[in-house]
């Protein structure tokens, strides 16, 4: 009796493991092609094959989107890099036939919106506006729509690069571990701007505060250690990646590690960050005359150490992702308009390549979740 319990326990737990999906989310900029703005893609992983499911052509130009936390939405930045325009949209996603459908669109308070983040609860969506260098916050419906803009915060000064840092152009919206605070890295002004998050007020962003980074560096896109206790941001004219340890709201800085070989002497473009599940390495995107990924490994006191390259095999990658499990990195290479499925080796932090590539004109962002 013991044994046919523990085989039905198995069977129970193998049927699920291989009914779950794991859909692969890509955006285009589109505005002025005829392809699609989202794709929806398989990812088989066992192999690392991506399989088209469905696109939608009903958004322009999406340069960001992420998921809701229990993803049932998909939320975009939509009409990027479209002057006097700008907006976020919301889609439902339907996880058994793998399709997305519109559900509604709100004004973005500003030109160009490149990144925008949900909270756990589902409940606020936080975008920010690059070109003029705004932040907006808008509380989300049950359904899946976005509710009128709650709050506005506009910020004006520059730095010392006149072609890049003009003004403040907020670049990434992440939200702490503890969802307490939200971090809005400004390439414009070189600061990491922040404010306290309170999820339960009608308007949740209080208290601003910033610290400075590097002159010049031109902060991009930040991430989280797993263990809460780090924080690691890209610099998109630095090439560089700052490494903080932080607690409660605090940023204290305690190493700044190029992301490119020191002989190196072309342009430099860092753009996207993440970190593997298991807290051992950190990626980082470098486009300019590099198109690669760096590899860095993470001592337990939160500093890296540069263990490599790997060329992303086109140009220009803008976003990569890391897939749940931890076992693939999907990069996608906007200029060359392809994208390449990487095996993760979990022990090395090295990456291989796998599966196909898959060409989608002006590719702008990955997403991925298994349902």
């Amino acid at each position: 009796m013991k044994n046919r319990i523990v085989f039905l326990v198995a069977l129970v737990f193998s049927v699920n493991l291989y009914s779950q999906t794991t859909y692969v989310f890509f955006g285009s900029y589109n505005r002025d092609t005829s392809a699609d703005g989202l794709y929806v893609y398989s990812l088989d992983t066992l192999t690392g094959t991506l399989s088209k499911i469905s696109t939608n052509n009903s958004v322009f130009n999406p340069t960001y989107f992420t998921l809701s936390p229990n993803g049932k939405f998909l939320y975009a930045c939509t009409e990027s890099q479209t002057k006097n325009a700008g907006s976020v949209s919301s889609y439902e996603f339907n996880a058994e036939k793998g399709m997305l459908t519109f559900l509604n669109s709100q004004k973005s308070g500003g030109e160009n919106p490149v990144y925008l983040a949900v909270n756990k609860s589902g409940k606020w969506l936080v975008n920010g506006n690059y070109t003029e260098g705004s932040i907006s916050v808008y509380s989300l419906s049950e359904d899946g729509k976005i509710n009128p803009i709650t709050q506005i915060f506009q910020f004006t000064e520059g730095s010392i690069n006149p072609k890049r840092q003009d003004r403040a152009h907020i670049h990434s919206v992440i939200f702490s571990p503890e969802q307490d605070y939200i971090f809005f890295p400004d390439l414009g002004a070189d600061k990491i701007r922040f404010f306290q998050f309170y999820g339960l007020k009608t308007q949740p962003l209080q208290n601003e505060n910033f610290i400075k980074s590097t002159i010049g560096s031109g902060p991009r896109h930040l991430t989280f250690h797993p263990n809460g206790k780090f924080a690691y941001c890209i610099e998109e004219l630095g090439g560089a990646v700052s490494v903080f340890k932080y607690s409660n709201g605090k940023l204290d800085s305690i190493q700044r590690i190029i992301t490119h070989p020191k002989d190196y002497t072309g342009f430099v473009m860092s753009a996207d960050i993440h970190i593997s599940p298991d807290g051992k390495f950190l990626y980082g995107s470098n486009r300019g005359d590099q198109n690669n990924i760096s590899i860095f490994s993470i001592n337990e006191d939160g500093t890296l150490e540069s263990i490599g390259y790997q060329s992303s095999l086109g140009i220009h990658p803008r976003i990569f992702a890391i897939d749940p499990s931890g076992h693939f990195l999907i990069v996608t290479n906007m200029i060359s308009g392809n994208v390449f499925v990487f095996k993760r080796n979990i022990k090395t932090g090295s990456l291989e390549k796998v599966g196909n590539e898959v060409k989608i004109n002006n590719v702008s962002c990955v997403q991925i979740k298994r349902y």
